[in-house]
């Protein structure tokens, strides 16, 4: 059993268990695939896959065997990278899900550069279950994210706490600080982030505490457009509290308690645990860390 057949497995599950895309893929013929294949089985003495009429299904071995090989292939492939690029080597591949990214990643890469100014970080922002996807298949060195990691292979790390605020448009129908009964916050119109993203996963998982559940009359992944549409009397939200300073102060909108309900949560940095974290991750992991202790917090106030 060698590199080569791993790649080839990986491949196979790449392509949706079809051989002659994957054997296109690595630019080899079927046969040769389906033999690598069979040799693999043959190794190991377990079936990897089910032949169910001319389509292959994935077994448990073969998804055990999947999350082996593609983190061996991964580590292979970094090797190979920093080995043969080497004046290309200190690259950091780092994700955050949107809020992290549009509110701290900035100042984190800013401070990062002026203590390690030969290193190059490149960032990925998107929802927290993409970058949970692009860490499992090693696209990302690790990642800073608002929700929780689902895969068992994810180690998770809380490094700062933050909320949600409720905000509703300013009115005579709403006031700062005013308390809503459980009832009555079931009843307004919900404006909400996207599924995937960490803040719609800490509402959904508040409100299913609490014994029901929340179909929202807007989805968006814009935090500002949610503003926007709360502003507009479209209905109400629940969203990062340092996100919502500017229109907030400005009195476009005001924030509200429930009953019950507490929507605190917090950051956390998550990699693979197989992953082999440079000294310049480690680095930048370690600032992350600290950062409320060394540096102040940014105040943002975004344009509405």
């Amino acid at each position: 059993m060698t590199l080569r057949h791993m790649k080839i497995f990986c491949s196979i599950c790449e392509h949706h268990y079809n051989i002659t895309k994957a054997a296109e893929a690595m630019h080899m013929t079927q046969p040769a695939v389906s033999l690598a294949l069979k040799e693999l089985e043959q190794y190991y003495g377990v079936v990897l896959f089910d032949r169910i009429g001319r389509k292959l299904q994935i077994t448990q071995a073969g998804k055990n065997f999947l999350d082996y090989a593609v983190h061996i292939a991964s580590l292979f492939d970094d090797m190979e990278k920093e080995l043969r690029h080497w004046d290309a080597s200190g690259i950091l591949r780092i994700g955050a899900s949107i809020t992290v990214g549009s509110q701290f990643m900035p100042s984190y890469v800013k401070s990062f550069y002026s203590r390690y100014p030969g290193t190059k970080v490149h960032v990925k922002i998107a929802p927290s279950d993409q970058l949970e996807k692009e860490l499992l298949s090693n696209e990302l060195d690790f990642a800073l994210i608002e929700g929780i990691a689902h895969d068992p292979s994810i180690v998770s790390e809380e490094y700062m706490e933050d909320h949600l605020s409720i905000i509703c448009p300013a009115g005579d129908k709403y006031y700062q600080g005013q308390c809503l009964s459980l009832e009555e916050f079931k009843q307004q119109n919900f404006l909400l982030r996207e599924p995937g993203s960490g803040t719609r996963e800490v509402f959904n998982r508040v409100t299913e505490n609490a014994g029901f559940s929340v179909t929202p009359v807007w989805e968006a992944m814009s935090t500002t457009a949610l503003v926007n549409a709360v502003i507009s009397g479209l209905g109400i939200s629940v969203l990062p509290h340092r996100m919502i300073i500017g229109p907030l102060e400005r009195g476009l909108i005001v924030t509200i308690q429930v009953k019950g309900l507490d929507f605190k949560r917090s950051f956390r940095i998550i990699y693979h645990r197989q992953k082999y974290l440079t000294s310049a991750a480690q680095a930048f992991i370690d600032l992350c860390r600290n950062y409320e202790l060394d540096y102040p917090l940014p105040k943002y106030n975004a344009l509405y």
